[in-house]
């Protein structure tokens, strides 16, 4: 049966203002985050105006293209297909398997064609990449679903629940995958599903892809972040918790092996920003996961982490909203976010709690805040349902009104 496809507009208007660009037009993003269904609404968008045969599409995960291994082989199919002088719309998706690819973009950029690619590494975003291709390309990265997105999916769908509550849920319980949310699964299916994602991405995008001699110690690495979230960390302390475990470990492999998880979109770093001194910390950063649900994949979700899925979730939808994101450092007290809008133009400060159940937790998560004598945004954001203040213009928000507030 096939599955209906459902538009993310946020990510189809940004690129149809592109279409017929001159630019190369660059998506990347976590595996299974929406890049192939991306391509094929632009795809669809095109094919409005222009004949099928003008538009050429290769997925290099396909078995139809497994032949094609090096940009003189592609190159090579292409002139095939590209028999007149008219515009040619081209789609390569995950265009990273093709060695030395960037050689064929760049020649067929200077022919009559609109070309968009797609990628699960970060890399194929380089100033490198951007040099080679003359400076004209134009990035486009795509994240899992928000909670926004994920009850229109489940909605259009059919499979929603009217309770706002019962989709935020579903939402902390299966995360953000699309594939998720568009056909119910058991709880065990959906972990099934997600280990497989995750699986993959550590396979094909780290092991393969950077040629990996130590797997089992990158499993352990991974292990150790999933179940670190929201934790201050730093070289030393993942070092020292290996050697704990009986695997001695040059620090240099392991931040080699986290910058090649980040190029992945598997996992997302959050320096420490002293809020004082407006500079970056050198030391104890924390990792958050390209989708929360990732956690599951090395085990079921449990009590003890519920308050880090909860952070995930927050840090990914200030990501998502286009924010460069922070712990922050004020004085003694660390505050779990600082947002910086990329124009410079706005900040926020955030709180994420599970819940306040006394006097203490209360201050604990609101005097951080009072301390920041400034006028930008301050919220608590918690999972308390009947719980609400406006303490000092410090706002306290429930998870499912923060997810789905307008502006932030």
């Amino acid at each position: 049966m096939k599955e209906k496809t459902i538009v993310r507009p946020t990510y189809l208007d940004e690129i149809k203002d592109f279409i017929d660009d001159p630019n190369v037009k660059i998506i990347t993003g976590l595996r299974r985050s929406g890049k192939t269904e991306l391509l094929k609404m632009v795809m669809n968008e095109i094919s409005k105006r222009v004949s099928l045969d003008h538009i050429i599409y290769m997925n290099f995960e396909d078995m139809d293209f497994e032949e094609i291994a090096t940009s003189k082989q592609l190159n090579a199919f292409l002139k095939t297909r590209m028999i007149d002088d008219k515009k040619y719309y081209i789609f390569l998706d995950e265009i990273q398997l093709i060695d030395e690819w960037e050689k064929t973009v760049n020649a067929l950029r200077l022919k009559n064609t609109d070309i968009y690619i797609t990628g699960s590494n970060s890399k194929i975003m380089s100033e490198e990449l951007a040099t080679l291709l003359g400076g004209r390309t134009m990035s486009f990265k795509m994240n899992t679903l928000s909670f926004k997105e994920f009850m229109d999916f489940r909605k259009q769908t059919g499979i929603a629940s009217d309770s706002i509550d019962d989709e935020l849920e579903e939402y902390i319980n299966i995360g953000g995958f699309p594939l998720l949310s568009i056909r119910e699964y058991s709880e065990e299916a959906a972990r099934r599903i997600v280990k497989d994602i995750n699986n993959t991405a550590l396979l094909k995008d780290v092991v393969v892809r950077h040629k990996i001699h130590q797997p089992q110690l990158l499993d352990r690495l991974v292990a150790f972040l999933y179940d670190n979230v929201g934790s201050l960390v730093s070289i030393r302390t993942i070092v020292n918790y290996l050697k704990s475990q009986g695997r001695g470990v040059d620090p240099e492999t392991i931040a080699n092996y986290i910058k090649y998880l980040e190029d992945a979109f598997i996992i997302r770093q959050a320096p420490r920003y002293d809020i004082k001194g407006k500079s970056l910390l050198q030391t104890n950063d924390k990792f958050y996961l390209g989708d929360h649900s990732l956690q599951y994949a090395i085990r079921n979700r449990r009590p003890d982490k519920v308050q880090s899925v909860l952070e995930n979730i927050v840090f990914m939808e200030l990501v998502r909203r286009g924010y460069d994101v922070y712990v922050g450092k004020f004085d003694d007290k660390e505050i779990d976010f600082v947002a910086e809008a990329q124009d410079g133009a706005r900040r926020i400060y955030i709180q994420v709690t599970l819940e306040f159940t006394t006097t203490a937790t209360y201050e604990r998560e609101f005097h951080p805040l009072r301390s920041i004598k400034d006028n930008h945004h301050k919220y608590v954001v918690t999972l308390d349902k009947n719980w609400r203040a406006n303490d000092n213009g410090i706002l306290g928000i429930h998870l499912k009104d923060f997810l789905l507030k307008d502006i932030l």
